[in-house]
């Protein structure tokens, strides 16, 4: 199961590798039993969110970046182009530092400070944090989409009384890897209880010891679609714990995008 993960572990890559309109919480802690609902009822609505994908978005982000080796803030304005194109612009204390350009077989990025770039591949993040994802993982993560989901995969209800999960393995076979150390992925979908949009994913490998945890804090309504306002991503490896605070602070839905990236020439590789 390849397809868990995100663009701004692509930020912290980065880094490693440098070295309201009616606002509405979605993820508050439940404090009443929730009405049992059929697990079709609960993949019917993971199928229709996963389709919901707007042509264009645009948002300018405040970034909290964390690990056991350092702590930055920055910001980062984002475009996406369906299905084609991702840009961010990391700016620190209001000066460009890096670009990035991300398309579905390669990512690439400009050292503003340093004056070089990078050509390189999605394997980045296998390499820094152990992870397997793709270019719409990080499509889905940054529009608060059911992440990793797969219409032809088989999903399963793990039942609790105050929330409702999903999961991509029954209880009995998580209890199974954990015991045996298997080398898979568990994908968990928390949705909210009033309007069941996605409120946290959690993607687990046993094996490997990695651990993802994606909190939706809050979302808000744009054109008939909940999108983030507040994202708190934590990732655990056997080399680093991150934590990643995302905060939107404008949104732009399907309005026409410019993407601007270029590599000037006397730019050299990064070492």
């Amino acid at each position: 199961m390849k397809q868990y993960f995100s663009f701004l572990t692509i930020t912290a890559c980065i880094c490693i590798t440098l070295s309201s309109c009616a606002k509405k919480i979605i993820g508050e802690n439940p404090q009443y039993k929730v009405e049992r609902k059929r697990t079709s009822e609960l993949i019917i609505v993971l199928d229709s969110l996963s389709k919901i994908t707007p042509k264009t978005f645009y948002s300018k982000i405040s970034t909290s970046y964390k690990d056991t080796n350092q702590e930055v803030s920055f910001k980062t304005s984002v475009r996406i182009i369906k299905d084609s194109v991702i840009t961010a612009m990391i700016t620190y204390a209001g000066i460009p530092f890096i670009n990035s350009i991300i398309t579905k077989d390669s990512l690439k990025f400009i050292n503003k400070k340093d004056r070089c770039f990078v050509k390189t591949t999605l394997k980045i993040l296998r390499q820094n944090l152990g992870v397997d994802f793709d270019y719409k993982n990080l499509q889905e993560l940054l529009l608060g989409l059911p992440l990793g989901y797969n219409s032809q995969q088989k999903y399963y209800q793990i039942h609790d009384p105050y929330s409702y999960i999903v999961s991509s393995h029954r209880k009995r076979e998580i209890k199974k890897m954990e015991r045996k150390n298997f080398d898979d992925y568990i994908l968990k979908y928390y949705f909210s209880n009033d309007t069941l949009g996605i409120k946290k994913i959690e993607i687990e490998n046993n094996k490997d010891s990695t651990s993802i945890v994606v909190n939706y804090i809050k979302k808000k309504k744009i054109e008939n679609l909940w999108v983030p306002d507040q994202v708190e991503i934590r990732i655990s490896t056997k080399k680093n714990y991150i934590v990643i605070m995302l905060n939107y602070e404008k949104i732009e839905l399907n309005q026409e995008q410019e993407i601007y990236f270029t590599i000037p020439e006397n730019y050299e590789h990064c070492n």
